[in-house]
């Protein structure tokens, strides 16, 4: 058994508190000056951790305390960081905000790995404040350990020092690590999924070696290192840093099945900006359990290996590329053939709308899509679907017999016109209210807007 898996998590007050460009200046910054760190995220999230990988140079798992169970994240994070110094995990909206019905938080991953926290908190607008929002938020759970604080959104030193002093006066023992100014080189692009893709980022690189500048002149990152690390070290900042938990019990190599069983033994996996949401910890399993995956891009009109026994459509955004999707020949008459065969094809979410009859885009247009399943969608008139779901999966698939239980989420603005045929599966959400059946089988052909994560 190997040694605890030095980690830390990096959480917020709230979403749009700035974590996600600290997070990926600091990964940046410390990955410059020869530190090799682990990415992570919590929780069902594809966007950030396509903008860490970027920022580490390696790839970024998910962790997620409602969808996993504490060995399978155990084994993950342990696998994922073999090899490195410490993980840095970032967290999902606030530290305590979770599934609908409060699990699955930030803190609860915090709690299940004992790893310590980072408060990165935006004080715009605030000084003394500041100082009771934090002191809120380091107590209100004893099972979890807030260990230090960055202020984010800083207007000058002079509103630092205010925040310092209060801080130093009501939290004496709560370092502040850091104090982040305000800065239009810390900001990206989004749209109504999140932050605009990694890939669709004209100047990435540039914008991250930019971000990680100003981090490392305003964050102590020796002291963020030490907080991972278990190590007191109070840092240029001043303040003393809390001792770090140690796992219980020590993390271990992965050596478990895979968290989704394998669609086949040659997987053919869609892979441009249309199809981009695929985790990670997914395909690692696969590859792990000896399965040989390639990848095809419907975007640039390939078709996927011939040899394949499986096709994967991940999720993505194929409602911004109909028309080149409807007017991809080769592609879609290769999957129409893999059909055909009686290849496995798996759709999810976007995948799912591709194997439909139609999409019509925000415009209103009508793209042609492979007609695999009488499936028709629009975004014309969206709807927002979002939250976790645990399915039920009503036919033998390669995942597993009829009836297992799969956690994932749905997050998609898509209408859907009609869905008709034999359902996929039958799902429940986050508070175990039964959402009805979902999804569409035929013959081999099978998806639905369900993103699977693990096995439940």
């Amino acid at each position: 058994m190997q040694d605890p898996v030095p980690g830390i998590l990096i959480a917020a007050p709230s979403s749009n508190s700035g974590k996600t460009v600290v997070t990926l200046a600091m990964l940046r910054a410390l990955t410059r000056r020869g530190q090799s760190v682990a990415a992570a995220k919590t929780g069902p999230d594809y966007i950030d951790p396509a903008f860490q990988a970027a920022a580490c140079g390696d790839r970024c798992i998910n962790l997620d305390p409602w969808a996993m169970t504490p060995d399978q994240i155990a084994s993950l994070a342990a696998g994922h960081a073999a090899g490195k110094s410490l993980l840095m995990c970032e967290g999902v909206m606030g530290l305590f905000d979770g599934a609908a019905n409060g699990d699955g938080s930030t803190a609860d991953l915090a709690a299940q790995t004992g790893w310590p926290v980072v408060l990165v908190v935006d004080v715009k607008g605030q000084s003394t404040s500041a100082a009771a929002l934090i002191s809120g938020f380091a107590n209100f759970r004893k099972d979890i350990t807030v260990a230090a604080v960055i202020l984010n959104r800083v207007g000058s030193p002079r509103h630092a020092k205010m925040i310092r002093d209060a801080c130093a006066k009501y939290l004496p023992d709560l370092p502040i690590i850091g104090a982040v100014r305000r800065s239009d080189d810390l900001s990206l692009p989004e749209r109504h999924l999140g932050l605009v893709q990694a890939g669709e980022h004209p100047e990435l690189d540039a914008f991250l070696d930019r971000a990680a500048d100003i981090i490392a002149e305003d964050i102590d990152l020796d002291a963020l290192v030490a907080l991972a690390e278990g190590k007191q070290d109070g840092g240029e900042h001043g303040g003393t840093t809390a001792q770090a938990p140690t796992l219980s019990p020590p993390l271990t190599p992965p050596l478990a099945p895979p968290l989704i069983a394998p669609l086949g033994q040659k997987i053919a996996v869609a892979r441009d900006a249309a199809f981009a949401f695929c985790y990670a910890h997914i395909l690692d399993g696969w590859r792990a359990a000896g399965v040989e995956i390639s990848f095809f891009s419907p975007l640039a009109n390939e078709a996927p290996d011939p040899a394949c026994d499986a096709i994967y459509l991940p999720g993505g955004y194929p409602e911004l590329y109909a028309a080149t999707l409807a007017a991809a020949d080769r592609f879609k008459s290769s999957l129409r053939d893999a059909a055909a065969r009686d290849v496995v094809i798996y759709g999810e979410c976007g995948g799912y709308m591709t194997l439909g009859t139609e999409l019509i885009d925000a415009g209103g247009t009508h793209h042609e899509m492979l007609g695999l399943l009488p499936l028709a969608t629009s975004f014309a008139s969206r709807r927002l679907h979002l939250g976790y779901r645990e399915a039920k999966i009503g036919i033998p698939t390669p995942f597993g017999p009829a009836g297992m239980t799969v956690r994932g989420h749905e997050f998609h603005y898509a209408t859907t016109l009609s869905e008709d045929g034999i359902p996929f599966c039958r799902m429940t959400n986050a508070l175990g209210t039964d959402l009805g059946p979902a999804g569409l089988v035929s013959g081999r052909v099978f998806g639905s807007f369900f993103h699977m994560i693990a096995k439940s």
